[in-house]
């Protein structure tokens, strides 16, 4: 008999067709978001979830006896309860690698939008504003050639590197928790202090997990030591950052300008200050968001929950459950 799976958002269809060539499946029709509560009551017979975003507490584990196999359609994994998927004996698997160069095209997008202001300058043409002789009024500053600071070197920070140096010749620095000697060697990186990094570079791309040691791991302090003139990219986790401290930097101009693809709370409140300032760029958490990038990352999370529910080693295990 198959394993029962529960398919948490819609797939593509081939996805959803090679989850049912190997399983039980029923998958979510709504045409909003399933909540937790929605999600317990369909979990009492499932043996695999497919989920995409949705928090795994112990309370929703508690709803699902027979849960063996949580499959996340994303690489980041803080909305999973580890301690309690670890005490049950569930496997987490995620989808690692898949879209890093799409995060990372993201991350340059971000990178030329604000230094070049170009949602602030569409607006203007937009609505009227624009005149002739406003001169100086539209200028933006350069990427290419500029002090590019990445915090996090894993594979997607590798990939802007690649765009950062090759396609804009830009001065690359990098701090993570360990050092990359290979990346270094192979990109002509610089390795700084995370407080070095801050204070010299044009740019700072923050790119790491979120996890208890990265948790706001900038705020006020940090924002201080970065350049006047300096702009601040997120593209990892809203949590990363004190985004209080970031706006009060945006409106003092302690910095140039932010680029944003994540925050502490999403959905953004429409009264959130950020969305006021004329200097940030937002997007609605798209890092991943194209058509073949997240069927890709669907595929390979039905691959990893049909492999682990037939006893075979997924690709990609969440690395704090590994056994």
């Amino acid at each position: 008999m198959k394993p029962k799976v529960y398919i948490a958002s819609k797939v593509p269809n081939e996805v959803k067709a090679y989850l049912d060539e190997h399983c039980d499946c029923e998958m979510w029709q709504g045409e909003e978001a399933i909540t937790g509560a929605q999600l317990a009551e369909r979990l009492t017979e499932a043996e695999g979830l497919l989920v995409s975003g949705n928090a795994i507490s112990s309370r929703l584990l508690g709803s699902a006896p027979k849960l063996r196999v949580v499959s996340n359609v994303s690489v980041g994994y803080n909305n999973n309860d580890l301690d309690a998927m670890r005490s049950r004996g569930i496997i987490g698997t995620h989808t690692p690698y898949i879209l890093d160069d799409t995060v990372a095209d993201l991350t340059l997008a971000l990178m030329l939008a604000t230094a070049r202001r170009v949602t602030e300058l569409h607006n203007l043409v937009r609505s009227g504003g624009w005149q002739r002789g406003m001169g100086e009024g539209l200028f933006g500053v350069d990427v290419h050639h500029a002090k590019l600071g990445i915090i996090g070197m894993g594979r997607i920070g590798e990939a802007i590197v690649k765009r950062a140096k090759f396609g804009f010749d830009m001065d690359v620095a990098y701090y993570n928790r360990n050092r990359k000697p290979d990346a270094e060697e192979r990109f002509g990186l610089r390795y700084l202090q995370m407080n070095e990094l801050l204070a010299e570079s044009d740019f700072v791309v923050l790119m790491t997990p979120l996890t208890p040691e990265t948790k706001r791991m900038i705020g006020e302090e940090q924002f201080r030591l970065m350049k006047p003139g300096s702009i601040f990219i997120n593209v990892s986790r809203g949590d990363t950052v004190d985004e209080a401290a970031l706006i009060e930097a945006l409106q003092n101009g302690t910095i140039r300008a932010a680029g944003l693809d994540v925050y502490e709370m999403e959905p953004v409140s429409p009264e959130n200050p950020l969305l006021k300032l004329d200097n940030v760029v937002t997007l609605p958490h798209i890092g991943s968001a194209t058509a073949q990038t997240r069927s890709n990352m669907a595929m390979v999370a039905a691959r990893n929950l049909v492999d682990a529910l037939y006893g075979r080693e997924p690709q990609y295990v969440i690395p704090e459950l590994k056994v």
